[in-house]
């Protein structure tokens, strides 16, 4: 086992963290090493050409022997005395020369070795503190990251002195934890509004059963009415889960597309609509042509039946409603349902469209909705990245386009 004095040796030799800083730090010194050895080799290698020049120019001058008066050269005897101290002269200063070079080459080459030793050790520290500002708008990412959760989405980075690739991360991340903090608060808006819808019916049907099983002796009458109004909140139960489904599925990134006609689309959904207007005296008129364009069928078949029916539910007995199809000058397709009814107030349009949201007007055939007809439209909208826009009618009514880009 090992005792404290070896936990801390252990400590003491443990490398360090591979921190991007670190990192930056060895790459900035190894690159200035790389450039310094290479200068210095460059520095050595012309150095010593240029003390080989000299030499070869001085050898020649300090074996001459100077004479202010001419006289005529001898040529000394082989073997002669004087032909031997001319060669040794010769050698000495050979010598003399190949040592001073050597000298003045290792003079060099050690001088230049300690100060590239010390500037490396320079340019590692400047580079620790470079690499520290460099990557201060990371820590500070980091560290506001960090703090924010769910509870502080409102929160944002907010860089503003950092460089402009760092400063469009910040603001990158800004805009996420925009759309966060958005889906965040719908979700909880969504949560609440739904189980309060959820827990109508259901309490409704406690009590409806509550009462009679409280009957002493109840009829037959009583426990099939009993039974057929449970069986009514149910299937309200089952349109509100039915439509919470289609909703979550619309808001989800769409992973099938196909071309498709929008007239073909609303030609099979007025088949249906047309019956129940007719109950409600309710006339449909339509101005159909061919309206081209890219999406999921089952949901781009479901918005329109959305629109036809808020038209048809939230109208006047005679009204009537509208519906077009077309394409714009752009090639893009164009759908537009607009219907006649109780005057709406444009500050109550973007409510509309959120979900479990009913303006308090009458309606065509009585029955209460969910609230989340027009919502369900809005989100398959998004997912087909189209333009949703809604205007109340200036004698009644609303007017809803949907412009797609595909």
């Amino acid at each position: 086992m090992r005792g404290p004095s070896g936990m801390l040796a252990s400590r003491a030799w443990r490398l360090p963290a591979r921190t991007a800083r670190l990192r930056l730090t060895l790459l900035y010194g190894g690159l200035f090493l790389a450039c310094g050895a290479g200068l210095l080799t460059i520095t050595y290698v012309l150095s010593e050409q240029a003390i080989g020049q000299r030499d070869a120019v001085r050898a020649p001058a300090s074996s001459a022997v100077p004479s202010l008066v001419p006289v005529h050269p001898v040529e000394p005897k082989p073997g002669s005395h004087a032909a031997a101290s001319l060669a040794v002269t010769d050698r000495d200063v050979t010598r003399q020369l190949a040592a001073q070079r050597a000298s003045d080459l290792h003079h060099l080459l050690v001088s230049s070795g300690i100060a590239l030793a010390l500037v490396a050790v320079l340019a590692i520290l400047i580079g620790w503190y470079v690499a520290g500002r460099v990557l201060a708008p990371i820590r500070t990412i980091t560290t506001t990251a960090r703090r924010i959760s769910a509870s502080n989405l409102h929160e944002r980075l907010a860089l503003v002195d950092a460089d402009e690739e760092f400063k469009q991360l910040g603001d990158t991340l800004d805009d996420l934890l925009a759309r966060l903090e958005a889906a965040f608060e719908a979700q909880r808006h969504f949560v609440a509004n739904a189980s309060h819808e959820l827990r109508t019916p259901i309490a409704w049907e406690q009590t409806l059963l509550q009462v009679a099983l409280a009957e002493p002796k109840p009829t037959n009458a009583a426990m099939r009415e009993a039974c057929e109004k449970v069986l009514e909140a149910s299937k309200q139960q089952q349109g509100l889960v039915e439509g919470l489904l289609t909703l979550a599925t619309s808001e989800r990134e769409l992973d099938h597309h196909e071309p498709i006609d929008l007239a073909d689309l609303v030609d099979a959904v007025l088949v249906t609509a047309r019956a129940e207007a007719d109950r409600h005296d309710i006339e449909i008129t339509a101005a159909i042509t061919p309206a081209p364009t890219n999406g999921h069928p089952a949901l781009l078949e479901r918005l329109i039946t959305n629109l036809i029916d808020n038209a048809i539910r939230y109208n006047s007995p005679g009204g009537g409603v509208h519906v077009q199809t077309a394409t714009t000058p752009s090639g893009h397709a164009h759908l537009v349902v607009s219907n006649t009814g109780p005057e709406i107030q444009p500050t109550d349009i973007q409510r509309l469209f959120e979900p479990f949201q009913r303006l308090k007007v009458e309606r065509t055939n009585g029955r209460s909705g969910h609230g989340l007809g027009l919502s369900i439209v809005k989100a398959i909208a998004a997912a087909h990245h189209a333009q949703l826009t809604a205007q109340p009618r200036p004698d009644g009514g609303l007017k809803v386009e949907v412009r797609f880009r595909s």
